[in-house]
């Protein structure tokens, strides 16, 4: 009796070609789905790091809800992701049908937004955070417009610390999000686009009926990222405010790390990036999910 089709083919391919993809996924199993997965076992432990984990059961949930800094926390990732990926993406997607046109300096101005994200995050708020100190750039230029009573301690000010760190990591992911919707572009048909205006469509019926449509597998992408970098985010704010003040631009990345490693409550820790997960599937189903209704 021959073996099934199946089997033969698995067989014909080389050794060399399996060890290139079992290798990689073996890294992959070891340094990112089994941390993964510990970490949902953790967030059911009251762990410092030190001794054995005692198992709580789901208490460090019922716990989380009951926590003011973490229910804040929680509030500022909404803000977050609404305001960062909202501004992001109309951002980026604006420069990049400005900038999808032939043009003096075209490819300089592309370089020049990209530039940002060259530089790690890290340093970005460290550059903001001499932009907004009280001698800075930002109300130095408020001063010199007779906008003095706009100046104030920026990062200081619970009132507006968490829109200034907002605005500053906006800045250097809305050139990311235009590189993709820029070679978005360029695979869409312009002679779809040039029909419609023959038939009369204006320049807005022409980008929201026939461009944008074509950038559908784009958006998808984009949204996933944007969802994905919203709630990570970490550095920039960290190297900003460290979640200050009075915990007002604390997110649950910067609260996450606190836990584990200012506090030493790891079992709490995983409990919050348990939360971080969820809130990123469900965002990305659900968008999903919408996507495929539209498309039916």
């Amino acid at each position: 009796m021959s073996a099934p089709p199946t089997r033969r083919r698995l067989a014909r391919v080389p050794l060399l070609v399996w060890v290139f993809l079992l290798v990689p996924l073996a890294a992959e199993l070891f340094w990112v789905f089994w941390p993964a997965a510990n970490s949902f076992s953790l967030a059911l432990t009251r762990w410092d790091g030190i001794g054995l984990a005692e198992p709580v059961g789901l208490q460090n949930f019922r716990d989380l809800a009951d926590d003011p800094i973490f229910l804040t926390a929680l509030r500022n990732n909404v803000i977050w992701v609404v305001g960062f990926g909202g501004l992001s993406v109309v951002g980026g997607l604006a420069l990049a049908v400005t900038l999808n046109r032939p043009g003096p300096f075209v490819g300089l101005y592309r370089s020049a937004i990209y530039l940002p994200m060259v530089v790690s995050l890290a340093v970005s708020g460290l550059f903001w955070r001499v932009m907004y100190a009280p001698e800075g750039p930002v109300n130095a230029a408020l001063g010199a417009l007779g906008l003095e009573s706009l100046e104030r301690q920026w990062l200081a000010d619970p009132a507006v610390a968490l829109g200034a760190v907002l605005v500053a990591a906006v800045w250097r992911q809305v050139g990311y999000i235009m590189v993709l919707y820029l070679a978005g572009l360029k695979g869409t048909d312009g002679s779809l686009e040039e029909a419609a205006a023959v038939d009369g469509a204006n320049a807005w019926q022409r980008f929201w009926r026939i461009v944008m449509p074509q950038l559908r597998g784009v958006s998808t992408v984009v949204f996933a990222v944007t969802v994905i970098d919203s709630l990570r985010t970490f550095d920039i704010v960290w190297a900003m405010t460290r979640g200050g003040p009075y915990n007002e631009t604390q997110l649950l990345s910067t609260y996450m790390f606190q836990q584990a490693f200012t506090t030493g409550n790891l079992g709490y820790a995983s409990a919050i990036a348990v939360v971080i997960f969820a809130l990123a599937i469900g965002f990305i189903i659900t968008y999903l999910a919408r996507q495929a209704r539209t498309e039916d």
